[in-house]
């Protein structure tokens, strides 16, 4: 199943849960409540660069850049 991403409507706390997004099955761990929206998420690793709208992975810490051509 997929982890989808809620915020309380009653407290306001942000969290994630596995699920089938049937949202009255979510409950917030931090007051218990069944009133949560689901957030919208991006892509996991991926960036919107550019006027062309290409999509790049991150790059990783201590990577070298790229040497252009």
């Amino acid at each position: 199943m997929p982890i989808y991403e809620f915020i309380c409507r009653d407290c306001g706390h942000e969290f994630e849960e596995i699920s089938s997004y049937d949202a009255g099955s979510v409950t917030c761990p931090h007051c218990e409540t069944n009133r949560v929206e689901k957030l919208m998420s991006s892509p996991g690793g991926y960036h919107i660069n550019g006027s062309n709208g290409a999509s790049t992975r991150p790059k990783a810490a201590g990577s070298k850049p790229r040497k252009s051509k």
